[in-house]
Order: C-alpha cells, then sequence, then structure tokens
C-alpha cells in the first residue's frame, strides 16, 4: 500500500489508480528536484518575516533544505516509491529529520503553485543553455560565412539551378535565422521569469504573504501578479517556450536538410567530418550523413511539441486540471534533445569542409545567365528582349558564362552585412539579465 499523500484524509486509492494518476510524475519530477528545494527556501524565508516560523526554526529549515539541494544538484535525489510527487518527498525528508518544524514548509502554498514555480526556475536554467548554445553556433556559421565568403556556389530555386550564390551567404543566412530565433527565445525567457509563488491553489491565501520578497529572492523580474492568472499560466508558459524551441529546431532542420544533400556524390559542395557519418553493412563506399539525419528528424519533432502542449491544454477553463501534468513528458526533455542537437550542429559546422571548385563543372554555367541578362540591360537592351536573346542562347548552346560577377547591395554576396547580423544578435543577447538571476541564487544558497 503506497505511503499517505499530503492531501489523504481516511480514504486510500488502489495501487492501479495509484500508477495510472501518478504516471511519470515521480520521474518527470527528478528533474524539477533541486528547483523545488530553491523554491522552499524562498517561501520559509519569507514565512519567518510574516511570523510563521521562528528564526531559529527557519535556521533549521534551511540548513536541511541545503543538504536536499546538494544531493538533488549531484543528481543522487529520489523519490520514493509511495511518494507522490517531489514536494511530497521534500517535505517528507525535512520531517523525518525535523519532526514538525518539517509540516510548517506548506503554509501559504499550493503545490500547484509550486509545480509552477519549479517548472519557470527549471526553464530558466534550461533557456540560458538553449540561449548559450545557440550563441555559441551562431558564432561557428558567422565564423565560416567570412571564411568562404569569396567562394561561390549554386542557389537553388525548385531545385532547380537558378542564380549565383556564394558559402559566405549560405553560412551567414543560418546564422541570421538563429538571430531572428533569439528573439523568440528572449520572448519566452520574458514570460518565464516572472514569479507565481503565492497564488497557491490560484485564489491566493489568507496569510499576509510578501511576493515581492519571494520575486526578489528567486531573482525574477516581477511577479504573475492575478493569482488566477498565474494559474492560467500552467501549460501557457510550456507552450510558448515550446515555440521558441521549435523555431530553433526548424533553422536546425533545414541546415541539415541541405547539408547532406550538399554532401551527397551528386552534389559534393562540402564534406562531413568522418566521425559524422557511417558506413554500410553492404556497400563499402558509403559514408551516411547520420548524424544530420539524426538531427533532422529530432528538430522536426521538436517542431510539433508546441502543438502536442496545445492540444492538451487547449479546451480547459481557468484553475488547475490533472491534465496538466501530462503536459511534463512531452516537455521536460525536449530540452535535452534540442541542446544535444544544438552541439552536434556546431561540431559538424566547426569541422565542415567546402568544395571550392564547383563552378569548373559546366553544369552550373547557366546560373549566370542573369548576370548576363543585367549586363545587356546595363548596355541598354530592353531588359525583356535581353531575357529573351540568353534564353535563345542558352538553348543554341551559345551562351558563355561570365563568372567575375560584382553584386555590392546589403546583404548581397559582396556586401554580405556580417557586421549587423552580428550585432542583431548581441543587442538580443544583451536583454538576457543572467547576472541577476546568479546573484540572487547564489545569496539564496548562503
Amino acid at each position: 500500500m503506497s505511503k499517505d499523500k499530503l492531501w489523504t484524509k481516511n480514504v486510500q486509492m488502489t495501487d492501479e489508480i495509484e500508477k495510472f494518476t501518478v504516471g511519470k510524475d515521480r520521474e518527470m519530477d527528478l528533474y524539477l528536484a533541486k528547483y523545488d528545494v530553491l523554491g522552499s527556501m524562498a517561501h520559509i524565508t519569507m514565512l519567518e518575516t510574516i511570523g510563521l516560523l521562528t528564526k531559529e526554526e527557519l535556521a533549521t529549515l534551511l540548513a536541511s533544505l541545503k543538504e536536499i539541494y546538494t544531493e538533488a544538484d549531484a543528481g543522487r535525489f529520489c523519490i520514493e516509491e509511495g511518494v507522490e510527487d517531489v514536494h511530497s518527498q521534500v517535505e517528507l525528508m525535512l520531517t523525518r529529520k525535523l519532526g514538525d518544524v518539517g509540516k510548517k514548509i506548506h503554509s501559504g502554498r499550493s503545490r500547484n503553485d509550486q509545480v509552477l514555480l519549479d517548472l519557470k526556475l527549471f526553464i530558466r536554467d534550461q533557456l540560458r543553455e538553449v540561449v548559450e548554445l545557440t550563441a555559441d553556433l551562431f558564432g561557428e556559421l558567422i565564423k565560416k560565412s567570412e571564411e568562404y565568403k569569396n567562394v561561390l556556389m549554386p542557389g537553388y530555386t525548385h531545385l532547380q539551378v537558378a542564380m549565383p550564390s556564394s558559402f559566405g551567404l549560405w553560412f551567414g543566412a543560418y546564422a541570421e535565422s538563429l538571430a531572428d530565433d533569439m528573439q523568440y527565445l528572449l520572448a519566452a525567457w520574458k514570460i518565464t521569469n516572472r514569479n507565481p509563488l503565492g497564488s497557491a491553489a490560484g485564489y491566493g491565501s489568507s496569510f499576509p504573504l510578501n511576493r515581492q520578497l519571494t520575486t526578489d529572492l528567486l531573482g525574477f523580474d516581477s511577479m504573475d501578479y492575478n493569482v488566477v492568472y498565474a494559474q492560467m499560466g500552467r501549460g501557457k508558459t510550456e507552450r510558448n517556450v515550446a515555440f521558441s524551441m521549435a523555431s530553433v529546431a526548424g533553422t536546425l532542420a533545414k541546415l541539415a536538410f541541405d547539408a547532406c544533400m550538399f554532401n551527397s556524390q551528386n552534389f559534393g559542395f562540402v564534406k562531413l567530418p568522418d566521425d559524422c557519418t557511417t558506413g554500410s553493412s553492404i556497400m563499402p563506399h558509403k559514408k551516411n550523413p547520420d548524424v544530420f539525419e539524426l538531427t533532422r528528424a529530432k528538430c522536426n519533432k521538436l517542431q510539433a511539441l508546441p502543438q502536442t502542449i496545445t492540444m492538451i491544454m487547449n479546451n480547459l477553463p481557468c484553475g488547475y486540471f490533472r491534465d496538466l501534468q501530462i503536459i511534463k513528458e512531452a516537455f521536460l526533455p525536449s530540452f535535452d534533445e534540442l541542446k544535444d542537437c544544438l552541439k552536434m550542429v556546431i561540431y559538424i559546422i566547426s569541422k565542415i569542409k567546402v568544395n571550392e571548385n564547383i563552378l569548373s563543372n559546366p553544369i552550373y554555367d547557366p546560373m549566370f545567365s542573369v548576370e548576363e541578362v543585367n549586363r545587356l540591360a546595363r548596355e541598354g537592351m530592353p531588359f525583356r528582349d535581353a531575357y529573351k536573346k540568353v534564353g535563345l542562347d542558352i538553348e543554341a548552346g551559345l551562351f558563355t558564362p561570365d563568372k567575375n560577377i560584382h553584386h555590392t547591395h546589403e546583404g548581397s554576396i559582396g556586401n554580405l552585412c556580417n557586421d549587423r547580423i552580428s550585432a542583431l544578435m548581441e543587442s538580443t543577447l544583451k536583454q538576457f539579465d543572467f547576472n541577476k538571476i546568479d546573484n540572487a541564487i547564489q545569496s539564496l544558497r548562503k
């Protein structure tokens, strides 16, 4: 039979019902363990200021919570069989060690605002890692864009050879895509970095809670002010964060597709690192781009995450419902998947080799046709006449390309604007105030 729950009165549920209702919560709550402890440390610090704990009780509780935090941070925290969730486990550990004083930490809060807080603290840390990895990948792409800015390659529309492009443009395009993705991450960060603690079950508390104090102790920018809205944030926060992750994942998936295609023998534009490819069990010549193929699949899966979350919380009215528990199973592990993909792409981009002699193959000659049309137009021939003449020359096999091209406008082959793209990224990164959070959490842990 399971241990008593925090909410148990006289009725015990069967093992089958407990298994169904708890689901994977114990497993998912391990992601949240150290954040639950941090939230409790801030909460009881506030409780002492409003007279619900003595200074001695606060000191005793904080000392034990710091020990639990150390265990959780080291990955040694576990939720015992029969214990419902991380909140119950922490309170159980305190009560075993300290007796009745351990039962006082829940005053003025609900598991509803506890899990909201835990999720926000977890998301903050995870978003920070995603932001830093995204910035690292951006740096690698800009570096490659500059390194290969003078190496031409075909540009495509409809997968048909279209116009001259360059590796400077190709790498730089994905860098600027990440600069836009960072705007999504910043929006997700700002929505996340608001404190729901004190909303309790969604309707506040008769205790005179000091919500500004816990907001400051945990380094939040502000609180979620309206207690009902704080609870409405459950699911909404995860969905909005998932959209930001999906934006990054979309950039990675497209880059992975390009790289797989350009690495194939039919293109031969790039060479991926050998340690990121695999062989065939029957064809000795094969070097399959498995890492990028898996990256593409994982990132396409991540792009479905916002819809998964939406479908779980879409038709729920305000207030808490157990449906929201299921979001954890899809959402919490997704950060590790995205971070793993970012790390793989950073490594591959840093090691990728570019074919600098693509245009020696005459099949790419027609991509210079627009250059010839423009040249004739500059010399006075009407554009539509120039277009027709060059088209007929190509069909007759009379077209000879001039491969010395000169594009000068902003964002073109000869003017990549990488400095401006980098400035755009830098201006966004400066709006993440990581130091404020670091200082708050370090102070709380002391």
